[in-house]
């Protein structure tokens, strides 16, 4: 049994009086008006499974928030406030100031606002609620994409994972690969200018391959990419050249750019998008009616991250 299977036997509730979005996408959707919804998200990091042991308070700071900003990025989501669960070893007060301006940093970036938490005693882990704002029904969803969409991501694939790759090699990763692990940058201002645009969205947490799927399964299509077709920065290009191996690019997780459909017709809107952003945009495959991801040009497969 995996994360997803886990969450679908026992956490998958029916819940009819519901005014929005339950259990199944980046965030759920409650409405709190005929106008309005909310977006909310929660994600838990923790010491040696979602960061290394002597990784920095400033990095567990920032990433901790930035993969709660990534998943109302997916939804188009304007980020409004969050709360914080901090779970501690000991009370170290210079890891704390490390930790506390790193947070304030990312969160006074994107204008939202830490409304309060919990502390407690015990291993290193960090837990953040957020929520956004969106009007009413305008949300992206992974349940949109539509045979004929194009399959869009956003900047670089597997830098994240290539640095992991490093770590656990023993190697030291480049400043630029170890920024991509340690501080991503969610993508908050592609997603709201997607709203109207994208058929569906999708943060990439877990690898494209993976994630993508999720888009597939809940549009009930299918999508057919090309793995030469990828965005790679030049240190993940060599490394697939040396070893073959694509799947820090397909499988790796830790990317937290975003992975979109949109109709052929869109093609210019977006483009129009990467320019005012400064971001790289590239379309990678096609929505298809047959079921599955077929993935051109890959011999083998790759195993994305599971939690269990």
């Amino acid at each position: 049994m995996n994360e997803f299977s886990l969450i679908e036997k026992y956490f998958t509730w029916k819940n009819s009086d519901l005014d929005g979005l339950g259990v199944g996408d980046d965030c759920a959707l409650v409405s709190v008006s005929s106008q309005q919804q909310l977006a909310i998200t929660v994600d838990t990091l923790i010491e040696g499974v979602h960061f290394p042991i002597d990784t920095t308070p400033q990095d567990i700071a920032y990433k901790a928030l930035a993969v709660n900003l990534s998943d109302l990025a997916a939804m188009g989501a304007t980020p409004w406030y969050f709360s914080l669960a901090l779970t501690l070893p000991s009370i170290d007060e210079q890891w704390l100031k490390g930790f506390s301006q790193s947070l304030k940093a990312l969160a006074q970036q994107h204008n939202i606002y830490l409304i309060g938490g919990d502390t407690t005693k015990g291993a290193l882990s960090i837990t953040i609620n957020a929520t956004g704002m969106l009007r009413k029904n305008q949300a992206l969803l992974r349940s949109g994409a539509k045979v004929g969409d194009n399959v869009f991501v956003s900047n670089t694939l597997g830098d994240a994972a290539l640095a992991w790759w490093q770590i656990q090699k023993q190697q030291i990763p480049s400043t630029s690969l170890l920024a991509q692990f340690n501080c991503p940058q969610p993508q908050v201002k592609l997603g709201q200018a997607l709203l109207g645009i994208a058929n569906s969205c999708i943060d990439i947490s877990d690898g494209l391959e993976q994630d993508l799927s999720h888009i597939l399964t809940h549009s009930k299509v299918g999508a057919s990419i090309d793995i030469n077709a990828l965005p790679l920065s030049a240190e993940v290009t060599v490394h697939i050249a040396n070893t073959q191996d694509w799947c820090v690019a397909l499988a790796g997780g830790d990317d937290y750019e975003l992975c979109f459909t949109a109709p052929k017709t869109q093609m210019d809107a977006i483009q129009l998008i990467a320019e005012k952003l400064h971001i790289v945009i590239t379309k990678i495959g096609i929505i298809t009616e047959e079921r599955g991801l077929e993935i051109k040009g890959l011999e083998g497969g790759c195993q994305s991250y599971q939690h269990f």
